[in-house]
């Protein structure tokens, strides 16, 4: 597929529409080195909204009242103004699930930021579950932080305490992951070359350790289903595991460059990989073939110079929960929004030293990281076809070869697995 000459085509995209910023507090000895927002994160439930501010601080706050502000205020500097209006936590038990901002100090340099949600009904599949330290309900709302000392902290988002301190990896912890399914298994993925699987409903123990990278991993990603998980690193690797047995399914192969970020679509069809090779693949994850590629340098860098100092490193992916949009943040001080069937963005958004972008719960919003601050875009908007939703519900229960397998015409299983 074309790469997107930006120069040339610029005029004719859309600018995404600015929505707000938060904005961290700076004194005059702040140096911008040390103040890196490496990730941000919305919870399953959409209540609230963290991301790191740099150092140690994450930032944990009700995003309603995000909302709120960015309409009250417009796009200026919010995050005071968040301080003031929010209500403290509340020492009363009925109180506990009700909003409220926390600053976290973390006590090392956080790289990633994951939340979890808690299913009673999803066992620990501990064997000895006579006793547990925590018991985690229907309402708990959990948040893992990993931090430059290969520590994974477990903070109770509704009280901000520090529940879980979690300490076998070796080096930095540069990505986390949560199983979609409420079950509370955490992945870990961190430059000691490791996958750690943790079950937090049996008090945090470590379940699995996933060997298979020779060099960082970068980043890690379930499955809708919690049934794969995609991880991805240094030297061009895009790993897929069987997360009921713990054994690697395949090798995807196709990228030039280290690989750091990755995400799979709502119904599971797909999976984004971006890597420092400047695209974006598209996977079928179940075959193992790439479908679309998008291109951030026109024209694109031939193999052997994939890995220069070219500007257009892709350092995040993101997909919409429409199943239908891709975010994709670059070196080349640009967001850009993609469609799954058209090769150029269809919106774009100016952003300078972006490191990380998510899309929120319900897809409206892409939040972009930098130094130490996120700002938000609206989102494109389009109603989906029907088709297309009844492929996403087809999808979210059969994988390709099901498909393949269907009694139905060439061209409906084409479109079914997402080849035209």
């Amino acid at each position: 597929m074309a790469s997107f000459p930006l120069s040339v085509n610029e005029k004719l995209i859309a600018r995404s529409r600015t929505v707000g910023e938060l904005l961290a507090p700076t004194s005059p000895f702040d140096k911008k080195c040390g103040r890196e927002n490496w990730t941000v994160a919305f919870a399953p439930d959409g209540s609230y909204f963290a991301w790191s501010q740099g150092h140690r601080i994450v930032k944990l706050v009700p995003w309603s009242q995000c909302l709120n502000n960015f309409l009250l205020h417009g796009t200026k500097n919010v995050a005071n103004a968040i301080s003031t209006r929010l209500p403290r936590q509340n020492s009363d038990s009925s109180q506990k699930n009700k909003p409220c901002e926390h600053i976290i100090d973390c006590g090392d340099i956080v790289w990633s930021l994951a939340f979890g949600s808690s299913v009673p009904e999803k066992q620990s599949r501990c064997v000895n579950i006579e006793w547990h330290r925590f018991k985690f309900g229907q309402d708990q709302l959990l948040l893992a932080t990993g931090l430059n000392n290969g520590r994974i902290k477990i903070w109770d988002v509704y009280t901000g305490k520090l529940l879980l301190n979690l300490m076998d990896h070796t080096e930095v912890v540069r990505d986390l992951t949560f199983a979609p399914d409420g079950s509370l298994i955490l992945v870990s993925a961190s430059r000691d070359k490791t996958l750690r699987v943790w079950d937090l409903k049996d008090d945090g123990n470590m379940m699995k350790v996933l060997r298979g990278h020779q060099n960082w991993v970068y980043g890690c990603a379930f499955s809708p289903d919690s049934s794969i998980l995609c991880s991805v690193g240094a030297s061009k690797a895009v790993f897929l595991w069987d997360m009921d047995k713990y054994s690697m399914i395949r090798k995807l192969e196709g990228h030039h460059n280290d690989v750091v970020a990755c995400e799979f679509s709502p119904d599971g069809a797909l999976l984004a990989t971006a890597s420092y090779d400047t695209r974006v693949y598209v996977w079928d994850p179940h075959i193992g073939v790439i479908l679309m590629e998008f291109g951030h340098l026109f024209p694109p860098p031939t193999p052997i110079f994939a890995g220069g100092a070219n500007d257009r490193w892709v350092r995040s992916v993101s997909f919409s929960h429409d199943g239908l949009h891709i975010a994709s943040l670059a070196d080349d001080k640009m967001v850009r929004f993609w469609r799954i069937d058209e090769e150029y963005p269809v919106q774009v958004a100016p952003l300078n030293n972006g490191l990380c972008c998510t899309f929120s719960t319900d897809g409206s919003v892409l939040a972009a990281g930098q130094d130490g601050s996120v700002y938000f875009w609206a989102t494109p908007r389009q109603v989906s076809s029907l088709q297309h939703l009844c492929r996403m519900a087809i999808r979210r229960v059969m994988p390709t070869s099901q498909v393949k397998n269907l009694p139905i015409p060439s061209k409906v299983v084409e479109f079914l697995c997402y080849q035209i």
